[in-house]
């Protein structure tokens, strides 16, 4: 063999040395960059968690739930907060959500901020949203689950700010406007207009969407009906492939504006058992009522028989016993 030919041979064993070791400092470096975005993840996500003073479980069920494996509960509150100078504020957004992981259905119950219950050892009634301002999420919590007899045991406290920031985050979210309407902006004060028909909303826009109630025909109603749409397009996007490289966003605007007492481990396990789902396969519950004036202030009075209905179909979603007044 002639030294041209072993000198290719050696040049050749040189660049696929150097190849092979690029390779593998790429591999480190993705390797490292993952374990370092898993980890500030990690920290951001647990830094929203917290507990709910009545303890691990609701009291009205016989043992914890465990997410990913039995029937479960959340009560997402939107609170407002801003004109309180962040204390407790009232909730501007009430929704009940129930998943079953076994066969992999969710539904969803939007509670209007009018309605007139009973708040828990305070022998008053009053509108539910003022339960926040009252006692926080505890107090909250315990009042919906006196309200509809039905175990809440998960909650999600969100702030206007992180609703914002994570929908700019998944690079807004798209809507079908059910008609033309115009919302003056909480940030700007700039007008915001919307169309009929199909819209992408950035979040202030979405924010402004969801709060909208003057100028809707079915006032609550048409409300909820609107949050519930941002809601499901959210999930949507938050599960969508092209945000996965978000996560860390995601989360560190999670640590930052929600409060909740799903640990990240729990949240990260379901995500992956609803990795196909679509905002499609969420059914939408509704109570009925009517409008009411009482001492010159409007409520939202619900009847008993819609009561009893939503009790039936969250219990039987959480697959637990009917109540005494179902039967």
């Amino acid at each position: 063999m002639n030294n041209s030919r072993i000198k290719r041979r050696n040049r050749k064993k040189k660049v696929l040395k150097r190849v092979l070791m690029f390779l593998v400092i790429v591999l480190l470096s993705v390797v490292a960059y993952g374990g370092y975005v898993f980890y500030q993840t990690f920290q951001a996500a647990n830094s929203a968690y917290t507990e709910i003073d009545r303890g691990e479980k609701s009291n009205l069920r016989d043992k914890k739930v465990e997410i990913g494996k039995d029937p479960f509960s959340v009560l997402i509150m939107g609170v407002e907060d801003y004109s309180t100078g962040g204390e407790n504020g009232r909730t501007d957004t009430l929704i009940v959500a129930t998943i079953n992981p076994k066969d992999k259905t969710m539904k969803m119950l939007s509670i209007p901020r009018d309605t007139l219950v009973t708040i828990p050892d305070r022998n008053e009634e009053t509108k539910i949203n003022h339960a926040h301002s009252y006692g926080g999420k505890d107090l909250t919590i315990e009042t919906v689950e006196y309200f509809l007899d039905v175990p809440i045991d998960y909650f999600a406290t969100v702030n206007f700010e992180g609703f914002k920031n994570i929908i700019n985050i998944v690079d807004g979210v798209t809507v079908d406007v059910p008609f033309d309407f115009y919302e003056t902006s909480d940030e700007t004060g700039k007008r915001l207009n919307f169309y009929e028909g199909k819209m992408e909303l950035d979040g202030e826009k979405a924010l402004a969407y969801a709060r909208m109630r003057k100028q809707d025909p079915r006032g609550d109603f048409g409300r909820n009906d609107r949050q519930r749409q941002i809601m499901a397009a959210v999930i949507d996007k938050i599960l969508s492939p092209r945000n996965v490289f978000k996560v860390d966003e995601i989360a560190g605007e999670l640590g930052s504006n929600v409060e909740t007492n799903i640990r990240m481990s729990q949240g990260l396990g379901l995500a992956q058992q609803f990795a196909n789902f679509k905002s499609n396969d969420i059914e939408t519950i509704n109570i009925e009522g009517e409008d009411s004036y009482i001492g010159g202030v409007y409520y939202f009075v619900p009847y008993d028989e819609s009561i009893q209905e939503v009790r039936s179909s969250i219990r039987s979603h959480l697959e637990i016993q009917p109540a005494e007044d179902d039967l």
